[in-house]
């Protein structure tokens, strides 16, 4: 193994063991049927010219962990943790609710500093 799969790897069993031992979203909100956010990038202000996608929760088993990959593929250790907003946002009962977060990875020698914009959408029963 390489030592850029075995980087890949701690940071994947890493991650794992984060999700693990987080409380399951189910136990903390029994009655959240749905939930899913709308993420685009911005890079200093400026938009990414990259698409933004669509994230689905599985609220039935997921963990109350939310940790989205940072979308610069030569960012090294950046990711987006939204856990906070999230769990704040559905305490507050919101059925929509917008949040961003900035990347603290690095790309090379510098920080990477990607911002990360989502708009959340919960449904309850």
């Amino acid at each position: 193994m390489n030592r850029r799969q075995s980087e890949a790897a701690v940071r994947y069993s890493e991650r794992q063991r984060r999700e693990n031992e987080a409380p399951r979203l189910h136990a903390m909100f029994p009655d959240l049927t749905d939930l899913w956010f709308e993420v685009k990038e911005r890079r200093e202000g400026a938009p990414v010219s990259e698409a933004g996608y669509i994230r689905r929760i599985m609220t039935a088993h997921a963990p109350a962990l939310f940790l989205l990959p940072c979308g610069d593929s030569s960012c090294k250790d950046g990711e987006h943790d939204i856990t906070s907003q999230v769990l704040s946002a559905l305490r507050d009962r919101k059925s929509r609710f917008e949040g961003h977060d900035l990347c603290m990875g690095h790309t090379g020698a510098a920080q990477c500093r990607r911002e990360l914009i989502f708009t959340g959408f919960a449904t309850r029963k």
